[in-house]
């Protein structure tokens, strides 16, 4: 994380670099954070720290610990389970939406993710495997045309990126997920509205139960 110059919204700034840094596992669960040495690697004053601290607690990234001060929030097995029965939801209803209004023009921005997302695969780097997966399913949301969707998943994406961050290793990318991903976009061509629901629910609730089962074992290795 490097220095910023003083603009408008150097708070937002602040606190996208922070949580992408917690995200990514580079600040790892129960790390002290303080406004001096954020301020400090920054280059800024205290006071836009300050806002971005703030906000990341509310967003439940941070959090108080006593004489230890503010720290990364834990990794919390049974929130990431509640994210993901959430999500499943969502993404069934945005994929019983896209199929009945799947364009020839989704179709072919569908397409591109695939092979997006195979590439991603192939080049064995984590975090482009997880930025790839999670525009799939933001693409699922728009190709739906309810917004209201993609805005009501907004805020856990980011909690999501920080669970698969933790479990994800790269033999994992031996067996990819995108046969599932190329299924779903092929029930949307077809227009089978019930199939893509199903495959897209099914794909969800099976990742939840790994990747929360994963971290189960990542917590009880760390305490």
């Amino acid at each position: 994380m490097r220095p910023f110059a003083p603009e408008p919204d150097l708070s937002e700034r602040i606190h996208d670099a922070v949580l992408n840094a917690i995200c990514s596992g580079e600040l790892k669960s129960g790390a002290r954070i303080t406004q001096e040495e954020l301020a400090q690697q920054f280059g800024v004053s205290r006071q836009p720290v300050l806002q971005a601290m703030m906000l990341l607690r509310r967003e439940g990234f941070l959090i108080d610990a006593g004489r230890k001060g503010v720290c990364v929030a834990p990794l919390d097995v049974e929130q990431a389970n509640n994210l993901y029965y959430v999500r499943a939801a969502l993404d069934g209803a945005a994929a019983r939406l896209a199929a009945t209004r799947y364009t020839p023009q989704l179709a072919h921005r569908g397409r591109l993710l695939i092979d997006v997302g195979r590439r991603a695969v192939a080049s064995g780097n984590i975090p482009f495997v997880i930025e790839a997966d999670i525009d799939f399913h933001l693409f699922i949301y728009e190709a739906s045309g309810n917004p209201l969707i993609a805005e009501t998943a907004q805020p856990h994406w980011q909690h999501m990126r920080r669970v698969m961050a933790a479990v994800l290793s790269e033999d994992d990318l031996r067996v990819s997920v995108w046969d599932e991903h190329e299924a779903i976009l092929h029930a949307f061509e077809a227009g089978q509205v019930t199939e893509g629901e199903a495959l897209c629910r099914k794909h969800t609730e099976q990742m939840a139960g790994i990747l929360t089962g994963r971290l189960k074992d990542v917590i009880s290795r760390a305490a």
